[in-house]
């Protein structure tokens, strides 16, 4: 049997000049189908920031500047498939570059959402997240 253990992630909203949030839909059997902010797993030894910008690089292309993040809200994600995560969600609207699917195994694309008309199947940590700090 898998040992149950929390595991902690970063999601990044991250807000274009119009106040549109990047979202990818999701292709990888971990919430297959729904949409959310590029993140991932932090790893040891890293912080929120560092976890933050990588990610970002990684699933984007874009380049974030740690001094540029600001913390948004944290969620605990306890999903389906019994996997249990704490999300730290994170903030940016200042970058550079323009988004591209860098891990087409993992997401089918990058897209801008207002906050008022974000898709119905949002991944669970947003879900979470925006329940409890609505961005409209």
């Amino acid at each position: 049997m898998e040992e149950r253990q929390v595991k902690v992630g970063v999601g990044v909203l991250i807000f274009d000049e119009r106040g549109r949030v990047l979202l990818g839909l999701r292709k990888s059997k971990h919430g297959k189908g729904t949409w959310c902010p590029p993140g991932g797993h932090i790893e040891y030894g890293e912080s929120i920031e560092a976890a933050a910008v990588r990610e970002v690089s990684e699933e984007t292309g874009l380049i974030l500047a740690e001094k540029d993040l600001a913390l948004a809200g944290v969620s605990s994600d306890l999903f389906e498939s019994g996997k249990h995560y704490i999300t730290v969600m994170m903030k940016a609207d200042i970058y550079e570059g323009h988004p591209a699917c860098l891990e087409a195994d993992k997401c089918e694309c990058w897209q801008w959402f207002a906050p008022s008309d974000f898709p119905q199947n949002l991944f669970l940590s947003l879900q979470n997240f925006l329940a409890k700090n609505p961005l409209v």
